[in-house]
């Protein structure tokens, strides 16, 4: 099945009535890796986009990355800008004897709005620590240090880091890799069947030792690190003990519970019903925490009010 096949997951509903249909996928796996529930075809390919950082996490610790608490969180992070985030890809850097010129991601500015607020109040543009992907760039420029690799061309497909986080995925997702195109970071982002994304996420959640346990336990002892205030990856975290979660570009997320059972969720028009169809997964395992009907908490708005919401259809 290819994404433009994938089956209606959820509705926006305006005051009773469907204004539009999303299209997607959803796949839950069990301890074992093996699927439990599907909607749709689990194994078409898909990007992973931000929801391959944990794993590239792992790549820069196999690198010789010292990567611990708060700057190992921040590798895996897609992070608002704040400017403890900022603070902290600094303090990552430095501890390599590395700045922020030697920075390779694309330069942006900070996601949280009084974050952005701030920064342009300060009369800063676009910089490239202040890209949500700054931490994970830190992470891996550490690992070029460690490992003697050249921090210049780290980016490059070529590059022995990004080779690894070949490796890594593989190893992980269990699937092969279908092609290799360039994320918005400018980091190389593999596709890979869905699937293999929620197994990834289940064994990372499960993991009682070795880089995956390392980690899994920075992203849950600082979920506001991986995201941000009012993210709805970092509030999922901060709410449901054990759980780890991020998502990515293009209405993808993923989720992993501790008991090694995964999800992965990609929306195909790539907008914003991936946490609402992700609420609602996690529902089917019997999760009804408070923070589900904040993740799925997606109002559609009238005048400024809300007069509807987008909502699951999963059958």
């Amino acid at each position: 099945m290819s994404l433009q096949n994938a089956p209606v997951v959820a509705h926006v509903v305006r005051q009773g009535f469907v204004e539009s249909v999303h299209h997607g996928l959803a796949v839950l796996t069990d301890p074992a890796g093996d699927v439990e529930r599907a909607w749709g075809d689990p194994t078409t390919p898909v990007f992973p986009r931000s929801s391959l950082k944990p794993l590239q996490a792992i790549a820069s610790l196999r690198g010789g990355a010292a990567l611990t608490g708060e700057a190992l969180a921040l590798a895996c992070a897609s992070h608002t800008g704040e400017p403890w985030h900022l603070e902290g890809v600094r303090a990552s850097l430095a501890a390599s004897d590395l700045t922020e010129d030697d920075l390779r991601n694309t330069p942006g500015k900070p996601l949280g709005e009084a974050a952005l607020a701030a920064w342009l109040a300060a009369g800063h543009g676009d910089e490239r620590i202040a890209q949500n992907c700054s931490g994970k760039h830190a992470g891996m420029l550490r690992a070029c240090r460690a490992s003697g690799w050249s921090t210049e061309d780290y980016l490059d497909a070529r590059h022995p880091l990004q080779a690894s986080v070949l490796e890594v995925t593989r190893e992980y997702t269990g699937e092969e890799i279908v092609t290799v195109a360039v994320d918005g970071c400018g980091a190389p982002v593999p596709a890979f069947p869905l699937v293999g994304l929620a197994r990834a996420f289940g064994r990372l959640a499960a993991a009682r030792d070795g880089e995956a346990k390392l980690v899994a336990d920075a992203m849950r002892a600082h979920p506001f690190h991986v995201g941000g205030p009012g993210r709805p990856d970092s509030e999922l975290m901060a709410a449901v003990r054990g759980l780890i979660a991020k998502e990515g570009a293009e209405a993808v997320v993923a989720v992993g519970l501790p008991d090694g059972r995964g999800l992965a969720v990609k929306i195909a028009d790539g907008n914003r019903a991936g946490r609402v169809v992700a609420a609602a997964a996690l529902r089917t395992l019997g999760l009804d925490e408070a923070a589900l009907d904040a993740l799925a908490d997606v109002p559609v708005l009238g005048h400024g009010e809300t007069v509807g919401a987008v909502v699951a259809t999963l059958a």
